[in-house]
């Protein structure tokens, strides 16, 4: 038995998070969700795992599942070998019963479906998995006495991760796995799942991610009605995305000229007679005839086109909404010259940086593990932290934006209306310009951040992780935009598709140093 939904809806109050949604799945597959933020992804992964009811529709799960929940279902004083311990436990008891069962002719079916089991979820190499999996996710295979409340979250979030991967269930069950991963960590967890023979459902914005691990997309685009899956991987999908938005509005143009076409037809029809002169007297029976006949015709062609007309009205495809498109300039467009400086700055404890220009036509990537001193130093390039030792001087005139990751309203009662007075830049829906900024979710105040950043464009734009919290079509308009952009770009970011398409300079940063 395989995961599947059917039919699955979900309302929180009187929000309709899930409609009818319907999924499944099959051995070997691997389904990564997608769609703007708020659709429900998370929620369905929720429901699959069965930690959330449905309020209609029907789930059904294999016995043996594992989802990737935010805290580890164990207390803060365990430790890492207890997690383990949990992990390897039905292995254990799979190698405990083969030898119960081993010599026991009259128990040999029963032997054989532990058997496949046991091979299926490779038991007699698992502990060696275990020091793997726990390596490859830069954990200390070797700190199994570490108690939980001694770890970071992002390291009980890894060793939640790795317990899954040590299990290797029948179904896997992942939101945003990703986050707290570095690099090679994240290129070893692509290989993992791409090698587990069950199914896995994952929730991701890392679109390398998506690229590397899926073998199906699903959208879950409100738009289009509920769920569409595509086949392949994440760059596939953008390509049929693409082509089945081109043909949802070739559709919609289509009929809408033939719905023009058809009551215009019923309305001309509808006021046609046979003939425009009148009868003489020598040929009155048979204009009469003839009259008739035509007059039936006609009536019989209206009857049609208007049974075509109210087919059409009711069957017609919705109009496709428009989309949030990005439509601004990121900077304002000034002559070449050094915009800021930094000489021997010292942040205590976070950042050390001797030397470093950014010129108003800079295209800076600043990189490192979570840590290392990224977000302290856009903070310090914007005026926002001073430093405890040496300066950064500014241009005379230079304005500096900083888009922060953690945004914070200071007043969350007022609406994005009452904060955000500039042009509409395609960043905040219509829908949530009147809604108190404490309700938006944490995509919707970034974009809201971002826009009154760029209401009057900077000419210095610092942005700190930019694509995170930002449905997949919006960061790629975004990614455009920052092509685009006139003035300087300096931008901190994990996203490696962000990264393997940047084409200006780079500065490492490791422990606050550069590295």
């Amino acid at each position: 038995m395989y995961l599947s939904a059917r039919d699955v809806t979900k309302l929180y109050g009187d929000r309709r998070v899930l409609d009818s949604v319907s999924l499944t799945t099959s051995p070997g597959q691997r389904l990564g969700l997608v769609g703007e933020n708020g659709v429900g992804k998370s929620t369905l992964l929720r429901l699959l795992a069965g930690t959330e009811e449905p309020d209609g529709g029907e789930i059904t799960r294999p016995p043996d599942f594992g989802y990737l929940a935010q805290e580890l279902p164990f207390d803060a004083g365990q430790t890492v070998g207890d997690v383990l311990d949990d992990a390897l436990a039905e292995i254990r008891d799979a190698e405990r019963r083969l030898d119960e069962l081993a010599g026991q002719p009259d128990r040999m079916n029963e032997y054989g479906e532990v058997l496949e089991w046991a091979q299926e979820h490779d038991l007699w190499d698992a502990d060696r998995r275990a020091e793997l999996v726990l390596a490859g996710l830069g954990l200390d295979p070797t700190g199994r006495d570490r108690r939980l409340d001694e770890m970071s979250g992002g390291q009980r979030s890894r060793l939640g991760l790795a317990a899954l991967l040590i299990r290797q269930p029948r179904a896997l069950l992942l939101d945003e796995p990703t986050n707290h991963l570095d690099d090679d960590a994240m290129t070893f967890l692509e290989r993992q799942l791409a090698k587990l023979p069950g199914v896995v459902v994952l929730a991701s914005h890392d679109r390398v991610f998506l690229d590397a691990v899926c073998t199906d997309i699903v959208d879950l685009d409100p738009a289009r009605g509920g769920v569409t899956r595509y086949g392949g991987a994440y760059t596939d999908y953008l390509g049929a995305k693409k082509a089945d938005r081109a043909r949802w509005e070739q559709q919609y143009q289509s009929e809408q000229d033939e719905l023009r076409e058809l009551r215009d037809a019923v309305a001309t029809k509808a006021r046609s007679v046979a003939h425009n002169r009148p009868a003489r007297d020598s040929d009155g029976f048979v204009y009469a005839f003839r009259g008739a006949r035509v007059q039936k015709s006609i009536s019989r062609r209206v009857r049609n086109a208007q049974h075509r007309l109210d087919e059409l009205t009711r069957t017609q495809v919705r109009k496709p909404p428009e989309p949030l498109r990005f439509a601004a300039t990121l900077t304002a467009d000034v002559p070449d010259k050094l915009a800021l400086s930094v000489r021997d700055v010292r942040v205590d404890g976070r950042l050390c940086v001797d030397r470093l220009d950014v010129n108003t036509s800079a295209r800076l990537m600043i990189t490192g593990l979570n840590g290392a001193g990224k977000s302290t130093l856009l903070n310090v390039l914007a005026g926002r932290l001073a430093p405890d030792h040496g300066e950064v001087r500014r241009a005379s005139g230079v304005r500096v934006g900083l888009l922060e990751q953690d945004v914070v309203f200071a007043h969350p009662e007022s609406s994005a209306r009452q904060l955000y007075t500039g042009p509409d830049v395609g960043l905040v829906s219509p829908r949530d310009m009147d809604r108190p900024v404490g309700l938006l979710s944490v995509g919707q105040r970034r974009r809201l951040a971002l826009a009154m950043v760029i209401a009057d464009p900077p000419d210095v734009l610092l942005l700190d992780e930019p694509t995170n919290h930002l449905s997949l079509s919006l960061v790629e308009e975004l990614e455009e935009a920052l092509r685009q952009a006139p003035g300087a770009i300096v931008v901190a970011s994990h996203d490696r598709w962000l990264r393997r398409g940047w084409t200006g300079s780079e500065l490492v940063l490791r422990n606050g140093k550069v590295a």
